[in-house]
């Protein structure tokens, strides 16, 4: 498979790769994502994710060690509710985005685009419903690139929680990218974000 679009090369698995992504709590301020990988050493995190985030519309992808990968940021204004991706930490207005994300449709069952700033373009398809933790991520040749289920613990075999789940990256695809995706997903509607399917297109303006 032809390796994808890239936030960070360091991210981009030889293997198919198993991350267990954990929502930390939704009552603080602090809360946000960790992530890990199958041996349980840190891979991703997001330390401020509550309401005051909300507020500022900005969220910070990094990395293990706290190096800013990837800043998501809510565009305003816009007709459509659209979010920007930005490489590294976000520090002026006059940076470019390298993907944004937007709803299509603001009534009833919408779908959301993500378009992607590359050389060639590239084209991704989302399909399932994130708020089930239940989607995967297709390249333009419809294979999967990624995909996002509902967590069983291994000794159990309890299904888990939604704030506890499994992100699985193909080989070839970047895992930061992929994650990316997540914040902006569970940012639009919360746990409450639906749609049928979401296109990953060249960028245009509103």
């Amino acid at each position: 498979m032809k390796q994808g679009f890239v936030v960070e090369a360091g991210f981009v698995f030889q293997e198919e790769t198993h991350l267990t992504v954990l929502k930390t709590s939704l009552f603080f301020a602090n809360d946000g994502f960790t992530v890990y990988d199958c041996k349980g050493d840190l891979v991703f995190r997001v330390d401020s994710y509550g309401p005051e985030t909300r507020d500022r519309g900005e969220i910070v992808l990094m990395d293990a060690n706290g190096r800013c990968l990837l800043t998501v940021r809510r565009k305003r204004p816009s007709l459509h509710h659209r979010w920007e991706g930005f490489i590294g930490e976000r520090i002026d207005g006059h940076q470019k985005p390298i993907f944004s994300v937007r709803r299509s449709s603001m009534i009833g069952r919408s779908s959301v685009s993500v378009e992607v700033y590359s050389d060639p373009g590239e084209e991704y398809q989302i399909e399932g419903h994130f708020s089930q933790r239940c989607c995967t991520i297709l390249n333009a040749g419809k294979e999967s690139v990624a995909e996002i289920r509902r967590k069983v613990d291994a000794s159990t075999h309890v299904l888990l929680g939604k704030d506890v789940f499994s992100l699985c990256v193909k080989p070839g695809f970047d895992g930061a990218f992929a994650m990316g995706l997540v914040l902006v997903l569970d940012q639009i509607n919360g746990d409450d974000y639906f749609t049928e399917g979401a296109q990953v297109e060249p960028v245009t303006d509103d």
